[in-house]
């Protein structure tokens, strides 16, 4: 966590809340999970319960004391919408996201349903241009996260296709401004089949809309990420807010 991410597509990462349970075959190897539990019952440290949900309202203003423009993705450890976390705690962090406009905030969830219902109830009118919001979808089962997420009001939406476990089949990418997809890593990592990506990269092209390939994966992912020799790194055409 902090001002500076090995994470390809954003520039920092922000934890506000840390931990999470387990809802789709995608969560099965998750990495924050894996990291979080080495520390489980170390005395001081900042995992000493582990992946258990846990707020961290002293690091809701750590963006604001960054002075310079970046990408900052919220939550790497956690979901923002977990049910353990309580509405108002979302509401503060939206403040903040709101409040620190020089940056652009990226907000993934495996959990639309509940940020579609809390940005319609709280945010309406008054979401901030500077916060996209996405879902993870790691298969075809899982498509059905991309409705609830086009039906939510957001300056930018879009999809992480990571870890990449299955075939996705046709994407209706309306309402949807950039797509990533990733092959899963770390032990017990599972193949990510090209076809697959393919497909993906066929569909976005389509359909104008930006792909970005993070990974192929692996128990030791390394190298340079290329798709039939390209590395494809294509971010939306969204401005990013500047002061």
């Amino acid at each position: 966590m902090g001002d500076q991410s090995r994470i390809e597509w954003t520039d920092a990462t922000w934890n506000p809340v840390t931990g999470c349970t387990k809802v789709s075959p995608g969560c099965d190897h998750c990495y924050a999970e894996r990291f979080a539990e080495r520390f489980r019952g170390v005395a001081g440290h900042a995992y000493e319960h582990g992946f258990d949900v846990t707020l961290r309202p002293e690091r809701l203003d750590q963006p604001l004391r960054w002075a310079r423009p970046r990408m900052i993705f919220v939550n790497s450890m956690s979901d923002l919408f977990h049910r353990d976390v309580p509405d108002v705690f979302i509401d503060r962090v939206f403040d903040v996201m709101r409040d620190a406009h020089w940056h652009t905030f990226q907000v993934l969830t495996k959990r639309p349903a509940r940020m579609r219902a809390l940005v319609k109830m709280a945010w309406p009118e008054r979401m901030p241009p500077n916060v996209w919001l996405g879902v993870s979808v790691e298969d075809a089962v899982r498509k059905v996260r991309i409705r609830e997420l086009v039906a939510t009001p957001a300056a930018l939406r879009f999809l992480s296709l990571e870890p990449l476990i299955g075939q996705v089949g046709f994407l209706d990418l309306a309402g949807i401004d950039w797509v990533i997809v990733g092959g899963e890593s770390g032990p017990g990592a599972r193949a990510m089949d090209p076809i697959w990506v393919h497909e993906v990269r066929a569909q976005c092209h389509d359909q104008g809309v930006p792909f970005f390939f993070k990974q192929w994966g692996g128990a030791r992912p390394g190298g340079p990420a290329l798709l039939d020799g390209v590395a494809y790194r294509q971010f939306p055409p969204a401005p990013r807010p500047r002061p």
